[in-house]
């Protein structure tokens, strides 16, 4: 399973591959960092926001992993990475700075292993990512072009703003009292595509938040009344 790569470098066209998009629940997952530094810190603070069990090997570890370490969020071993850390585990990232500790934990790795700017030790990618609340939008060009990748998230970001998180919220407790009010089900199939439409996306971009939140309250009453 060598040969991914991580949408931080563009691959040769010769070796270019189809991949298959997938989001993962890691959840109570075991899951291991290699290495302390700035970038094992920023794939650790994503790690977080999962609920995936963390665990950091390394003999140093930055200021901001140390405070998660203090949060309880993580569990740091202060040493080199050793053969046999890897047991059980259902996700790996290597970020040390040195090559010959990454290919060991990509040689050792039983599971899911991304190897931070080595493709031919990855076999999985990491995208390109938008978060708003609920809505996780990734990208990638398949290492064609990671600037590419960027330029696109970064119009996207502008496209879905945070007001796309507070709606989404919002149609989690519409959506469930549609389905405990409105019995008939093709009235209340119609009802939720109405409050998830192209409209519905256009007014939230253009007359904001608090009018989409009105709209879609006004046809959930609608929707009721003839449900």
């Amino acid at each position: 399973m060598k040969g991914k790569k991580p949408d931080s470098q563009a691959l040769p066209t010769d070796t270019l591959r189809d991949y298959y998009p997938s989001f993962l629940n890691l959840k109570m997952k075991k899951t291991v960092v290699i290495g302390g530094g700035k970038v094992a810190e920023r794939k650790i603070l994503s790690l977080i926001r999962t609920g995936a069990e963390i665990t950091v090997i390394s003999p140093e570890i930055t200021k901001r992993i140390e405070k998660e370490k203090a949060k309880g969020r993580i569990r740091h071993i202060s040493r080199l990475y050793r053969r046999g850390d890897l047991k059980d585990t259902f996700l790996v990232i290597a970020a040390t700075d040195s090559r010959t500790v990454n290919e060991k934990v990509s040689q050792d790795s039983p599971c899911l292993v991304n190897v931070v700017d080595t493709p031919e030790l990855c076999n999985f990618i990491v995208p390109s990512v938008i978060n708003r609340g609920p809505l996780t939008i990734a990208i990638s060009t398949s290492g064609v072009s990671p600037a590419l990748s960027r330029s696109i998230r970064q119009e996207l970001e502008k496209i879905y703003g945070p007001e796309m998180s507070d709606y989404l919220k919002l149609l989690k407790k519409i959506r469930a009292e549609a389905i405990k009010l409105i019995r008939n089900p093709k009235k209340r199939g119609d009802f939720l595509k109405s409050v998830a439409s192209e409209n519905m996306l256009k007014m939230l971009r253009g007359n904001g938040g608090r009018a989409a939140k009105r709209t879609a309250k006004d046809l959930l009453n609608k929707a009721k009344g003839t449900g």
